[in-house]
């Protein structure tokens, strides 16, 4: 069972989602206004969610993985989060920054048609992730067997027949870099461990909010930001260490010179209204997934958190 949490608050509130995003951009989308957190997510009913991606050697997808770090899940569900569920139609989403104790997750977030599992960590209100499946996982587990990380509830691993889903929401290394160590050299390392253990079973298909912009193509303003968490060499190595033991990134795979991908963005100075974002959220495959990629995309025009979500295309 995941961890259940407290009503005590962390001085580390804030160190998540604040990568600062760079200053200096074009507006090459429209100009979004800044939601309150009881406004409603804006129709998707004109948004086409369909794909016709088919694999390098043709064959049509079968299944769909969306990820979406939601900025809290009360606020969330204020604001019709639910919608982008039952438009999207993934087989699988997975949530994260739900900064709500399991115990108090909303009767509301219940969906026909498909099983729920929730994280939580030993703060209230903060980090916390969630999933959502139409097929029942063969087996679900909380955190990664490490005390020390688990008690943020930062991921939520899922197995099916043929893969595992791991959907993260991986520590930001926070203003003034304060957790930096922890993070590369601590969460990283044994993060990594993790996955290894898992790939040599079965693929994975790791997901979630990464906390990293891994190339300076990831962000609008990399010569400002090589001190801002999420854009330090460390990290930047650390995932190429990841991505290294047998991992690919998919969007990147697809779309390795695509510019203005980014898929997250900061409430201040009309950044999404600029498109001045950053791309901190990801599919990561096992390298033996490749020739079963279809698609990887970002939904920039959901609106609803300072992230968007992203979907993933297969050929299972």
């Amino acid at each position: 069972m995941p961890p259940k949490g407290s009503k005590r608050k962390s001085a580390a509130d804030k160190e998540d989602g604040e990568s600062g995003a760079a200053k200096n951009g074009s507006a090459s989308v429209p100009k979004v206004k800044k939601m309150s957190s009881r406004e409603e997510i804006p129709s998707l009913e004109a948004m086409d969610f369909s794909s016709s991606a088919v694999t390098s050697d043709g064959k049509p997808w079968n299944l769909k993985i969306a990820s979406w770090n939601i900025n809290g899940i009360r606020a969330w569900m204020e604001k019709n989060g639910i919608s982008y569920l039952t438009s999207e139609k993934p087989d699988i989403l997975c949530l994260q920054e739900t900064k709500c104790d399991v115990s108090k997750i909303p009767k509301t977030c219940e969906v026909e048609g498909y099983h729920a599992y929730w994280s939580s960590g030993d703060t209230e209100g903060y980090a916390g992730t969630g999933m959502y499946s139409k097929t029942k996982p063969l087996d679900v587990t909380f955190g990664i067997g490490k005390e020390k990380h688990d008690k943020e509830g930062r991921t939520i691993t899922a197995e099916f027949e043929n893969y595992y889903v791991v959907s993260t929401y991986v520590p930001n290394s926070g203003r003034g870099l304060p957790r930096l160590d922890y993070r590369t050299k601590e969460w990283d390392e044994d993060f990594r461990e993790y996955l290894k253990k898992l790939d040599e079973k079965k693929p994975v298909i790791w997901c979630g909010d990464l906390n990293v912009a891994h190339q300076e193509i990831d962000l609008k303003n990399p010569k400002g930001n090589k001190k801002t968490a999420g854009f330090t060499p460390q990290e930047r190595e650390s995932f190429t260490e990841t991505l290294g033991m047998g991992f690919f990134d998919s969007f990147r795979h697809l779309y390795p010179e695509q510019t203005e991908a980014y898929t997250f963005w900061t409430y201040m100075g009309n950044a999404r209204g600029k498109n001045v974002g950053w791309r901190l959220d990801y599919f990561v495959l096992s390298e033996r997934l490749k020739h079963k990629l279809c698609d990887s995309v970002i939904r920039k025009d959901v609106m609803g958190s300072d992230h968007c979500p992203i979907a993933l295309f297969l050929a299972m």
